[in-house]
């Protein structure tokens, strides 16, 4: 009986000694062993000369979203495994966004009539976007090369004739500008009007000529079209439209703004001459040769 007792046990003893030989406690790479973590670096050297680094901006990634400060963050999430779309973007004044949308405010305008108008000073906007396929157990560490999206435009008038010394004001409106934008795909769109009011140059290179200067998300649409009117002292003469070569009230500047939407951290100046031409009522300005202006690009926060 004793013998039979003394089996039992020993044979209990042994497959708990093997039990504990076989069982490993599992080894994890991270602290997080089911998600996987992001850290976040931005890359801001693809901006204007004199544009600052937005204090904050947006990390969305999917449906989280993380307001950040630093050029480096790590998210304060994990993310379980699967497949990511990273959205990182500032929000500027006079500019919404709506998932992928941007959206550039309203304004009243200058001239009643002829559709809606853009803010013409938008702050400066930056995006950035990526796809990005998370594993459990594993950190991340994801570059955002910060891409500006918001362009500096001068348009330079340069009067000629009898009456340059009779202006007193010049202003209109650029058709054509977009006011939306989806950052995933780059497509600019819903083409409307940003108003321009021109101030004459005091000094430089530039001396004598009017400009006006917007900053433009982009242009969008079929083309754009400087509409422009020229005031003169005592109302003599009469305020005359600038037109183009054919006659027809308003500038194309389609060709000139073709490329408009690409290399937006680089100012953008054009310049044309208004030609005088009378006739039976007084006369028309005519603006042609419209050409890059250098010197003409001032940034101004």
């Amino acid at each position: 009986m004793r013998m039979k007792t003394t089996i039992t046990i020993f044979c209990a003893g042994t497959l708990l000694l093997l039990w504990g030989c076989d069982v490993k406690d599992p080894i994890y790479n991270t602290d997080h062993p089911e998600n996987g973590k992001i850290t976040l670096t931005t890359d801001w050297s693809a901006r204007t000369a004199g544009i600052d680094i937005p204090a904050s901006y947006t990390v969305a990634v999917n449906e989280y979203s993380e307001k950040v400060n630093n050029a480096t963050n790590t998210l304060d999430h994990l993310f379980e495994p699967g497949s990511y779309h990273l959205r990182v973007y500032n929000t500027p004044e006079h500019i919404s966004i709506n998932e992928a949308t941007v959206t550039v405010a309203q304004a009243s305008g200058n001239v009643d009539g002829v559709g809606q108008f853009v803010q013409e000073m938008p702050g400066w906007l930056f995006t950035s976007t990526q796809d990005a396929a998370i594993e459990a157990d594993t950190d991340y560490e994801l570059t955002a090369a910060m891409q500006q999206q918001v362009r500096q435009l001068t348009l330079f008038i340069e009067p000629t004739g009898g009456t340059t010394d009779r202006i007193v004001h010049i202003e209109g409106y650029l058709s054509g500008a977009a006011s939306t934008l989806d950052m995933d795909n780059g497509t600019h769109g819903t083409p409307q009007n940003v108003a321009l009011t021109f101030a004459k140059v005091a000094d430089g290179a530039n001396a004598g000529k009017w400009a006006a200067t917007v900053r433009l998300l982009g242009v969008a649409g079929t083309g754009q079209r400087l509409h422009a009117q020229i005031y003169f002292e005592d109302d003599t003469p009469r305020a005359v439209w600038l037109t183009d070569a054919d006659g027809i009230e308003g500038c194309d500047l389609t060709a000139e703004l073709a490329d408009f939407n690409k290399d937006k951290k680089t100012p953008l100046a054009l310049g044309g001459k208004v030609v005088e031409t009378p006739t039976s009522a007084g006369f028309t300005a005519t603006i042609k040769d419209w050409t890059p202006v250098k010197g003409g690009s001032v940034v101004a926060n």
